[in-house]
C-alpha cells in the first residue's frame, strides 16, 4: 500500500483496546484509525472510518466475534485478524473464526518481559499487514522498535560444519507455509495417501494452538498427523506439525529421521520459524528431500529452501493465482530456489510422483 494500514480495534476490554492501539501505532506503516467495544459500535465505526483490516474479539457482549465475523463477510467484505485469548486453550473456536473468513487467528499481547512483550508486537503487526494483503474468502509508553532480525544462524550454524556419510536413502518432505496456511495444508495433506514418506511441517500459529491444529488435519488425513514431540521419529505415514512458539529441527541418527524441537529467538520474524526446518532438511537429508513453501506473509523459508536446492532437494512453491498471500513463496522463486510453481490443488499429486523417483544413496551435504 501507498499510504498506511488503517485498522479498527475491536474489544471489550478498554484495557485491550488501549494496548493493541499502542502497539500497532508504534509500526510506522499501520494507523489506528478507531477502537469499538462491541459490533455494534464497530459497525457504527466502520461507516465513518473505512479501515482496511479489523482486529476483532471473539467473546464480546450483545453479539459474539463469530457471529459478527459472518455477518461481516456477507454483508462488507473486510480482512479480518482473530485476536483472542481463546487462541490459549486451542479452542476449536478459532478455526471456525478461520472458516467464517477470518484472515489470521493471534494471541492477546500478555504482559512480561520486554523481549516477550516485542515479539507479541511483532507478531500482531505482521499479522495486520498481511491481512492487508490477503486475497479475501466470499505497560509503559510503546515506540517502534527496530528488533534484532534473526537468520537460521541463530538456531542452527550456517552450511559449513561436516555432516558423517550415510547411506539413507528414505524420502522426507518438509512443508512450511504463514497466512492461508491452515486450509492450504488441509488441501495437500488430506490428498496424501497413507504410505507417503514422513512429513513435517511449520505453520506460523499461535501456541497451544497447534495440537488442537493437528487433531482436525488428522480427522481428514489417510497419513496420522499430531503436533511434534522432541525426537519423534519421522517415518511413513505420520505427519508432524510444529508446536507454536518453538522451533522445529530435522536431524538424522545414521539412517534414521527425527525432530528436535527446541527454544530460540525468532528467526525471520517467527517461531516455529520455516527457514530453520529448511536448513535442517538441507544438511541432514539432502537431495532425499522435498521442500514445499506455501501461502504466507513475508520471506520465511526463502533462504532456506535455497540451501535445499544447493543441497540436491526438490523444491516446490504453491503459485500466486492460489494463494492467499503471495509472499513467502514469491520470495523463494526470487532467489532461484524453487524446481516447480505450482496451484495448490495440484501439490499432492506432484509429491506423489516425487516419493516414488529412486532415492539417493549419499551424504546429504558435506560441506
Amino acid at each position: 500500500m501507498d499510504r498506511r494500514i488503517r485498522v479498527l480495534v475491536v474489544d471489550d476490554s478498554a484495557l485491550v483496546r488501549q494496548t493493541l492501539s499502542e502497539i500497532l501505532s508504534s509500526d510506522p506503516e499501520i494507523e489506528v484509525v478507531g477502537t469499538a467495544s462491541d459490533p455494534f459500535a464497530a459497525a457504527a465505526r466502520m461507516k465513518q472510518v473505512a479501515p482496511d483490516v479489523l482486529t476483532l474479539d471473539i467473546e464480546m457482549p450483545r453479539m459474539s466475534g463469530l457471529e459478527f465475523l459472518e455477518k461481516l463477510m456477507k454483508q462488507h467484505p473486510i480482512p479480518v485478524v482473530v485476536c483472542s485469548s481463546v487462541a490459549e486453550s486451542g479452542s476449536a473456536v478459532m478455526f471456525e473464526a478461520l472458516s467464517r473468513g477470518a484472515v489470521e487467528v493471534i494471541e492477546k499481547p500478555k504482559l512480561g518481559t520486554r523481549k516477550f512483550f516485542e515479539e507479541s508486537r511483532v507478531r500482531i503487526c505482521d499479522a495486520v499487514k498481511a491481512a492487508a494483503k490477503a486475497k479475501l474468502k466470499p505497560r509503559t509508553e510503546l515506540r517502534h522498535v527496530v528488533e534484532e532480525r534473526h537468520t537460521a544462524d541463530a538456531v542452527l550454524a550456517a552450511p559449513g560444519a561436516k555432516v558423517a556419510p550415510t547411506t539413507a536413502t528414505e524420502r522426507v518432505i518438509v512443508i512450511g507455509a504463514s497466512t492461508g496456511g491452515t486450509e492450504a495444508l488441509l488441501e495437500v495433506l488430506s490428498h496424501m495417501p497413507a504410505s507417503s514418506p514422513g512429513i513435517v511441517v511449520v505453520q506460523h500459529m499461535p501456541e497451544h494452538f497447534t495440537a488442537t491444529f493437528a487433531d482436525r488435519l488428522n480427522g481428514h488425513c489417510a497419513m496420522e498427523v499430531r503436533e511434534a514431540r522432541d525426537r519423534d521419529a519421522v517415518v511413513s505415514g505420520l505427519v508432524l506439525i510444529a508446536p507454536g512458539n518453538r522451533h522445529m529441527l530435522l536431524k538424522r541418527a545414521g539412517t534414521v529421521y527425527s525432530v528436535e524441537v527446541r527454544d530460540g529467538p525468532l528467526v525471520a520474524r517467527h517461531r516455529p520459524s520455516v527457514d530453520v526446518l529448511f536448513r535442517s532438511a538441507a544438511r541432514y537429508a539432502g537431495p532425499n528431500a522435498v521442500g514445499v513453501i506455501l501461502t504466507g506473509m513475508g520471506d520465511d523459508g526463502a533462504r532456506g529452501m535455497a540451501e535445499m536446492k544447493q543441497a540436491g532437494a526438490a523444491t516446490i512453491a504453491q503459485d500466486e493465482a492460489t494463494c492467499v498471500v503471495f509472499g513467502m513463496p514469491n520470495e523463494a522463486i526470487k532467489r532461484g530456489a524453487v524446481d516447480r510453481v505450482l496451484p495448490l490443488g495440484r501439490i499432492a499429486d506432484v509429491l506423489v510422483q516425487l516419493s516414488r523417483e529412486p532415492r539417493v544413496t549419499a551424504s546429504p551435504v558435506s560441506r
